[in-house]
């Protein structure tokens, strides 16, 4: 059965989900001695958030940790975005996304102007995004951006002066993401933060999808790949001979993590820990669906404790047959969405000092 929510520090979590495991923030606290890597923290003051190579193993655990700290305490009364504002410029259609990260700035506090729908900016009158970047300087003091062009990211920099956070850019990268994704790892298993994780903590992932032409696909696996010592191997599932694409191709050669690519999941399925799955992959300028013979539901051969990732929204490749079960920790890795978020917010916009109860190392 999953764990019942637990308060700690006197705080309920607000991050709650309703159905499969309820992941609590302190273990992966107590894992670390409740110290915050604040040096990796404030190297992000300032930066845009554009892709997953800019992190590594030291960036993401920092990440975990202090979202694990906002999700641990009413950070609310700090108030640390006061007088921030951030833009939320969703070309693309999103509901978690542009939500969590709403909500992430309206409880630190901070102020949000949305952008909603590309079709009701000067997008539709041919606006280029590089005007646009223009006249966000003024506007805000950062700039969250979801958008279907792959190039979307080089196009408004050309005048954005702002720092910029990439919340999907066509079949580009996800990088909030693919931090959320383990920020949901590192509460389930806290020992995958230690450069010195006990082998039978280790993980195999197996990763269904086409990381090539899924953006969250290909962001999950670049952090993964950071982690030797931690994942002891990586299986892509797909339906394509060759679905890495060319940002993954140097850093799998690269990697001292084994990884595997096999075209039928039922020839893995059992051996696989975590299990990464997502139905949508990117092609050209419309979205296609996963093959239905990538589809898990309850009945799937599933290792006993084995645990599945999903970005959401799902369509038929993930039954809600599993929704009750303790397979299921992408409800609880939505949850995590905020405190990742905020986590980001603060330190981008060099607000990580007033958060109360960061120890000092």
């Amino acid at each position: 059965m999953p764990d019942k929510q637990k308060t700690f520090g006197g705080v309920t979590p607000v991050g709650t989900n309703s159905k499969g495991q309820r992941l609590r923030p302190h273990p992966l606290l107590d894992a670390c001695e409740h110290q915050i890597d604040r040096e990796a923290l404030q190297a992000l003051a300032g930066k845009s958030i554009l892709n997953p190579r800019q992190f590594d193993r030291r960036s993401v655990v920092a990440i975990a940790q202090l979202s694990a700290l906002l999700e641990s305490q009413n950070v609310e009364m700090d108030k640390p975005l006061d007088g921030k504002i951030a833009i939320t410029a969703f070309f693309e259609a999103s509901t978690r996304t542009r939500l969590s990260f709403e909500s992430a700035v309206l409880r630190l506090d901070g102020k949000v102007l949305s952008v909603p729908d590309g079709q009701v900016t000067g997008i539709a009158k041919g606006e280029s995004l590089a005007d646009i970047g223009e006249m966000f300087n003024t506007y805000g003091d950062v700039v969250i951006m979801r958008h279907p062009d792959t190039d979307c990211i080089d196009q408004i920099q050309r005048n954005l002066q702002r720092p910029l956070i990439n919340a999907g850019n066509g079949s580009g990268h996800h990088p909030t993401q693919a931090l959320i994704d383990w920020y949901a790892l590192l509460k389930w298993r806290p020992e995958l933060c230690r450069p010195n994780c006990p082998e039978d903590r280790q993980v195999h992932l197996g990763v269904i999808g086409t990381p090539g032409s899924m953006r969250a696909v290909k962001s999950f696996v670049r952090l993964a790949l950071m982690f030797p010592g931690a994942v002891k191997k990586i299986t892509l599932i797909s339906e394509l001979a060759d679905p890495v694409g060319l940002d993954l191709t140097e850093p799998i050669e690269e990697s001292p993590i084994p990884i595997e690519i096999i075209n039928d999941v039922r020839e893995v399925l059992p051996e696989l820990d975590v299990v990464y799955v997502n139905s949508i992959a990117f092609l050209g300028d419309s979205y296609r669906n996963l093959d239905s013979r990538y589809k898990l539901e309850k009945g799937s051969n599933l290792k006993p404790d084995a645990v599945i990732l999903h970005p959401l929204a799902r369509n038929d490749e993930l039954g809600e047959t599993l929704d009750h079960t303790d397979h299921n920790l992408y409800f609880a890795q939505a949850a995590g969405a905020v405190f990742v978020r905020q986590a980001l917010l603060t330190c981008v916009l060099d607000r990580l000092d007033r958060i109360s109860g960061i120890p000092r190392n």
